[in-house]
């Protein structure tokens, strides 16, 4: 057997020469204050610095049976483009953005948010600035921030890696629930538009922008602006809007358009049975859509289930309900259209030009209807 070395006694050793600052950690919150207080509801009790957050609850009981929702997620590889860049204010936003309109879209209102941040090396103003878009974020939506936590990771990240992610919780009275049981044959599809690229689909994105040479400084003409300056363009915050458009006219379902593309995540909010295609000649989208295709040579089949195309939201409403609805979003500067309408067969309507391949009808586990996109953009 092999005799193991006796451990030498040694003096020195501390936890900032293990690699984490405390010191660092109590800068940064003194950093993020001011945006924090920002991002507030008269119902939070307390302030920032405790080992919980208080928000109180009693407005609860004036429904009549109030749901808690819940949602959690995260920004994604986006993060590498914010590093290469070293901006830090703006993928905050995209954290909130992921996790709030998730709660939405059951026609909840999320109330209160928790972040998380993951860092190698806890630099004082770039968490500070993390976090000030995180408050931005849920000044947007409407949301406290109650809380959060910094993570300083020696060993595991490199000095300048992180990583976000975010809670929500949020309420809606059973009564109100939106999802498939509401919706109807004769439904319109509304689309509305999205900011850009918003969080999903950067792993695709930065091999094609490292695929075609570019750099994120390189000026875009069709862009307007640098490809860094696009690529971090932060993602719309819905949450809003819709809750006005949820409280003021008829919606049957929401979907918010993430992972998996558009007709994927529409196909979730349908009930089985019944199918929804969208005519791509109702919108164009924007440049950056028909940069990265070309750029990377990229199937439209494989865009479509990446990226959001141009829509970041979709609501399934009456008929009769789209021209409020289109005003309703209007005033908050939000473009929205009508693409489709639920039918109860495949041939029927726009239907008749999707083949059995373009149905999207299982997405996320989840057994759903039946969507597809026909036709070309204009």
């Amino acid at each position: 057997m092999t005799e193991q070395p006796t451990p030498q006694p040694t003096t020195g050793i501390t936890y900032a020469s293990a690699g984490v600052d405390t010191e660092a950690g109590d800068r940064a919150v003194e950093l993020m204050k001011a945006s924090v207080a920002r991002a507030t509801r008269p119902e939070v009790v307390g302030g920032l610095g405790g080992f919980a957050g208080l928000f109180d609850a009693s407005a609860l009981r004036g429904m009549e049976r109030p749901l808690l929702t819940t949602s959690t997620d995260g920004v994604g590889t986006k993060i590498a483009i914010a590093r290469a860049l070293d901006v830090h204010d703006t993928i905050g936003q995209d954290l909130v953005a992921m996790v709030v309109d998730d709660i939405v879209v059951c026609g909840a209102e999320p109330l209160f948010m928790t972040d998380y941040i993951a860092t190698g090396s806890v630099e004082p103003e770039r968490i500070a600035a993390i976090v000030s878009g995180i408050a931005r974020g849920c000044e947007l939506a409407g949301v406290a921030l109650v809380g959060g936590e910094t993570a300083e990771h020696p060993g595991l990240m490199a000095p300048d890696e992180y990583d976000l992610a975010g809670a929500a919780t949020g309420v809606v009275d059973a009564a109100d629930v939106l999802g498939p049981d509401r919706v109807r044959e004769g439904d319109a599809v509304l689309c509305i538009a999205s900011s850009g690229l918003h969080s999903n689909g950067f792993s695709l994105v930065r091999r094609v922008v490292e695929h075609a040479g570019l750099r994120l400084e390189d000026e875009v003409p069709q862009f307007g602006r640098t490809l860094g300056e696009e690529l971090l363009e932060p993602t719309r915050i819905y949450t809003l809007p819709l809750l006005e458009l949820v409280r003021a006219t008829e919606v049957h379902a929401l979907s918010h358009v993430t992972g998996g593309g558009l007709a994927a995540n529409l196909a979730r909010v349908l009930p089985q049975g019944v199918f929804a295609a969208l005519d791509r000649s109702t919108w164009s989208p924007a440049p950056v859509f028909e940069a990265i295709r070309a750029w990377g040579g990229v199937a439209r089949a494989d865009l479509e289930k990446t990226l959001n195309q141009g829509v970041g939201f979709v609501a399934v409403l009456p008929q009769d309900s789209v021209d409020e609805a289109v005003r309703i979003l209007g005033r908050h500067g939000m473009d929205a259209w009508v693409a489709g309408e639920v039918h109860g067969s495949a041939e029927a309507g726009l239907g008749a030009r999707a083949t059995a391949a373009d149905w999207v009808t299982e997405a996320k586990g989840v057994a759903g209807g039946a969507a597809a996109l026909v036709g070309e953009h204009a």
